[in-house]
């Protein structure tokens, strides 16, 4: 998804040849180079402390299960984007964050950073109403019922294959 207009005055944008950088989006009136903006996401692989149980979602009235995942704040890091949508969406405080992989997704133009999660203290597991269902499922079973061609999938199945 590239800008057409100069997100500081409107300008409508051009392409202009930057040495290094190839042609890129630029402001005739800010006189500036305006590299494309994109969302920034994570998305976790929740596992518990016995590391044989992997949680699942569904959000949003869509009957898919998915990994727990939200975009990042301005400001934000990645490690801390990770322990507040833990936090929001189930009440859990991460063990052990790990960075697994990142993948572009252009259908939203956002870069999705996937981490696994360690959770410990399953007993402040709550979720909250961004969260349809849940469930807990084993190594096999969460192969089985994430949402077949999903990221979150692609994901889950390149950590099961890296741990087996």
């Amino acid at each position: 998804m590239q800008q057409a207009y100069c997100p500081q005055c409107g300008t409508k944008l051009r392409k202009k040849f930057l040495e290094n950088e190839g042609q890129v989006p630029y402001c005739d009136q800010c006189k500036d180079y305006r590299f494309p903006f994109f969302n920034t996401a994570i998305s976790m692989i929740v596992i518990n402390q016995q590391m044989d149980e992997i949680l699942l979602i569904q959000q949003y009235g869509r009957k898919k299960n998915i990994l727990v995942a939200g975009y990042l704040y301005q400001g934000e890091n990645l490690e801390t984007a990770v322990k507040r949508e833990l936090a929001e969406e189930t009440g859990l405080t991460p063990t052990v964050i790990h960075f697994n992989r990142s993948k572009f997704y252009q259908p939203s133009n956002t870069l999705m950073c996937n981490f696994t999660v360690v959770v410990d203290g399953l007993e402040d597991f709550k979720v909250n109403n961004e969260v349809d269902r849940y469930a807990w499922f084993s190594r096999s079973k969460a192969q089985e019922a994430i949402w077949p061609g999903s990221l979150a999938e692609e994901f889950l199945l390149a950590y099961l294959n890296e741990k087996n």
